[in-house]
């Protein structure tokens, strides 16, 4: 039998996790990365860039933390090292193409309009159709095309094309006499270079995520209150200082299965839906007990950062945000180091940034700290429009499993949508993959897949409310990876006995293969 071909677009960690369980499936993958090296996001950062969550919820299945890295949250270099030790013990590197971008791929077989099933069997390999990708040899300035009986794409939602704010004739960063760059302009310089571009400056950083957050400590420790910088920003979200409030491990609370029994999910049982409105009142709860102790010990309501909505909401939004070492940022506020504007809009002037609240803020450099656009970035990787369509024709791009476009045939995408820890569901979903190739996966109609799509957009909506795009599902990592384990007949309770599966947290390792 002629072995397939798969060709895997990305070489961060999904791409890895595609390629790894793909040859363990004993398929063929090639992988294309336009950088010179593995890593996705975790390539290039700032200098501070740490992980978010303690390295246990955040680790492959089968390949742990070295002892070496004894930090619960490993800096960047650490990470970066330990991605290329997994590529190199599952030996994945030599099918990695690298400086190999992808300018386009398009899909060479019959229209998918009136299938009922996907790819018009419901089997991952129909009788004809193939891929063809258009690959740019970014050293030497070449095209080839590769042919591929199936496309996996790991392209990520948070990388490549930024997200910049649009703004009225006259009013943007053209009439700036400073430089405005995006978040990842900067991160891609030379630490060294970085600091200097900014030493001395006064520089204001637009968004106060995680990336805002670190690039603003970053500047402030090299600038002082001599040249502060300042923080514009729409509006508050949470942040947690600690993740053992009053001694608690937080993650446990967070990936645990009896917190998903108090929570509403897509496709749920009526008893289960019974059941979670019982238990509501007791994550209602804990949420208001994590409220307070995040008001106790971080000065919010001194600098007005109080959110007026509550912290599940940013949980299940993926906006929750962790501020280590928290008493060094509000000891720069403090200082002056740091300023922090809240303004609804923003517009550019000769000197600077106007804010909607009418303050002018001076600066000579602004960073765009304000996301990518994912959507866009995936669209773009087909040539056919119609495709293209499919992918940004709905406000949330629609995938059965967050895993597969139902009017694609031949495709998956791996990492657009996430939880708390991006490493967890990537690998679940990589697994599950290679199983619907392997065969061992069935996928129900088209039809049916949609309705199971809707669902989850109304899950989504009803958790993350203007946010739902994001197609973020903290807090449902257990019931996804249920549905998953169920599909390729895997036992989706991974612990030993009822009690250890009702209240022990579920870690990437409970999912090792038996």
């Amino acid at each position: 039998m002629e072995q397939k071909q798969i060709a895997i677009v990305g070489a961060g960690t999904g791409g890895l996790l595609a390629c790894k369980y793909c040859l363990s499936k004993g398929f063929n993958p090639i992988v294309f990365d336009f950088e010179s090296g593995i890593g996705g996001v975790w390539a290039k950062t700032i200098k501070t860039t740490r992980l978010q969550l303690p390295k246990a919820m955040y680790q492959f299945s089968d390949f742990p933390w070295p002892a070496s890295v004894t930090d619960d949250f490993p800096t960047q270099q650490e990470m970066i090292e330990y991605i290329r030790s997994y590529a190199t013990h599952f030996n994945l590197m030599p099918h990695i193409n690298f400086n190999s971008r992808v300018k386009g791929i398009s899909y060479d077989g019959p229209s998918s309009d009136t299938w009922s099933l996907w790819n018009g069997t419901g089997e991952a390999f129909p009788p004809e159709g193939k891929w063809n990708l258009t690959v740019e040899n970014t050293k030497t300035a070449t095209t080839q095309t590769y042919k591929a009986d199936f496309v996996i794409l790991c392209v990520g939602r948070f990388k490549d094309i930024p997200n910049i704010p649009k703004f009225p004739d006259g009013k943007g960063p053209e009439i700036f006499r400073g430089k405005a760059i995006h978040s990842t302009e900067y991160a891609a310089m030379d630490h060294d270079a970085a600091a200097e571009f900014v030493k001395g400056k006064k520089v204001t950083v637009v968004g106060f995520g995680k990336t805002g957050l670190d690039i603003a400590r970053e500047i402030s420790a090299i600038n002082g209150p001599e040249h502060p910088c300042t923080i514009v920003y729409r509006k508050d979200h949470w942040k947690l200082g600690n993740w053992f409030p009053w001694g608690l491990a937080l993650v446990n609370f967070m990936f645990c299965r009896m917190t998903v029994l108090s929570v509403h999910k897509p496709g749920e049982s009526l008893l289960l839906s019974l059941l979670a409105t019982l238990l509501f009142p007791i994550r209602w709860g804990i949420w208001t007990l994590l409220e307070t102790h995040a008001k106790m010990t971080l000065p919010l309501a001194k600098y007005n950062m109080v959110p007026k909505h509550g912290l599940s909401n940013d949980f299940s939004s993926g906006l929750l945000l962790y501020m280590p070492n928290p008493e060094l940022f509000f000891d720069a506020v403090e200082k002056g180091s740091i300023k922090l504007v809240k303004s609804p809009s923003f517009t550019f002037y000769e000197k600077g940034i106007a804010a909607g609240n009418g303050q002018e803020i001076k600066a000579d450099v602004v960073i765009y700290a304000t996301g990518f656009n994912g959507v866009e970035k995936l669209k773009n990787v087909f040539e056919s429009p119609k495709f293209g369509h499919y992918i940004a024709g709905s406000p949330r791009v629609p995938l059965y499993r967050e895993t597969i476009p139902t009017r694609i045939p031949q495709a998956a995408v791996i990492g657009f949508s996430d939880g708390l820890s991006s490493l967890y569901t990537s690998e679940m979903r990589c697994r599950w993959v290679a199983a619907l190739l392997e065969g061992s996966v069935k996928l129900p109609s088209i039809k049916e897949m949609q309705k199971d799509i809707v669902n989850w957009d109304e899950y989504m909506k009803q958790s993350s409310g203007e946010y739902h795009t994001r197609s973020f599902f903290g807090g449902l990592e257990i019931w996804y990876n249920d549905l998953l384990c169920n599909d390729m007949g895997m036992n989706p309770m991974r612990k030993k006995g009822l009690l250890a599966n009702l209240f022990e947290p579920y870690e990437p390792r409970d999912y090792a293969e038996i």
